[in-house]
């Protein structure tokens, strides 16, 4: 981890939420990163958000984000997301970033 501090250094070994330029969410336990925020994920998963149903999550385990598809990073409350109940939450998916 050389370079330019990112200000991820806290977050190694905390359960982050990743939202991609793509418009994907994708929620583990960061593991390491690098300059390039690309960020290497544990005990990971997606949640795939609808309309019509609760929200899916997709078991992914082992995760690599490259860091020029990340879009937002922040920290993971185990204990308020523990509270969430997604089947019965409602949400459209999100959009992919446009530049």
């Amino acid at each position: 981890m050389a370079g330019k501090e990112t200000g991820l250094e806290p977050l190694v070994d905390a359960t982050i939420s990743v939202i991609t330029n793509d418009g994907r969410n994708i929620v583990g336990v960061l593991r390491g990163f690098d300059q390039t925020t690309n960020l290497i994920l544990d005990e990971c998963h997606e949640r795939v958000y609808s309309t019509k149903s609760g929200v899916e999550q997709l078991l992914l385990g082992l995760y690599i984000i490259r860091g020029d598809n990340v879009a937002v990073i922040g920290e993971l409350d185990d204990e308020l997301d523990s509270q969430l109940d997604l089947e019965a939450m409602r949400a459209p998916p999100l959009k992919p970033i446009t530049h």
